[in-house]
């Protein structure tokens, strides 16, 4: 008989959100019959994160298909560049950077957020230091990340948003896994967070499949089955063969 090696499908979440933001996705991909992992994104700066993703991508067995949303685009690119079993890559509403580019060179006509980030400084060790880090003001989350998700729930994801780190903007991309692996993008056309002009561009440059898709930011939330199917679509492409069994 014939086999097929499905891949794993990873999700890596983007800032100001965590894993429960794909929630909706996921559950369409596990009746699908797939294997799916949502870590958590350290959101500390593009070469620790990816570093970390990297590590869990090294530690599964079979394929895997990387999925990158928002600034996760950035990590997702890094991470699959240092793992050997990555076969695809789908970026959602994603940041899409090229070797030696830094989220400080992303200039986006279309997005809003910058003025609508609060900057907090934390502690980064015993003497006393701080790093200041951001999140997005919860009076303006819901127009700034998810417009068309209900207001109840983009008031929970304001409450519970995870902060970035400021080095996250400063930290360079290293080398970008896809130059050399097949690639499908979701344009948010509504998107005022990364922007949808840089998202579209940046796409574009990588050679992705685009889907364009109505939608804000937070398309995974709003418009999960159509998600769903770009993934679902990317994983049957990647799908390996496996050598007959007998």
């Amino acid at each position: 008989m014939n086999y097929n090696a499905k891949p794993t499908i990873v999700i890596v979440h983007g800032a100001f959100t965590d894993a429960s933001s794909w929630n909706y996705v996921v559950e369409l991909l596990l009746k699908q019959g797939y294997n799916v992992i949502v870590p958590p994104n350290p959101l500390r700066g593009v070469t620790a994160d990816s570093a970390y993703i990297a590590s869990l991508l090294n530690q599964i067995d079979g394929p895997v298909l990387l999925v990158g949303h928002s600034y996760a685009g950035v990590v997702a690119s890094n991470a699959a560049a240092k793992a050997s079993n990555v076969v695809g890559l789908v970026y959602v509403a994603a940041v899409i950077t090229d070797e030696g580019e830094r989220l400080t060179n992303v200039h986006s006509k279309d997005s809003i957020l910058d003025p609508l980030l609060i900057e907090r400084q934390y502690p980064t060790g015993p003497v006393g230091q701080t790093v200041p880090e951001f999140s997005i003001d919860p009076k303006h989350f819901r127009r700034a990340y998810a417009a068309d998700v209900s207001e109840d729930r983009t008031r929970l994801m304001a409450a519970g948003q995870r902060p970035i780190a400021a080095g996250a903007f400063v930290d360079a991309s290293g080398p970008v896994a896809w130059k050399t692996l097949p690639s499908w993008a979701i344009v948010a056309t509504q998107d005022v967070g990364a922007g949808t002009d840089i998202v579209r561009s940046m796409a574009e440059r990588a050679g992705a499949r685009i889907t364009e898709l109505q939608g804000s930011h937070a398309i995974m939330i709003s418009q999960p089955r159509a998600v769903a199917d770009v993934i679902l679509e990317a994983a049957t492409h990647v799908t390996q063969p496996v050598a007959d069994l007998v």
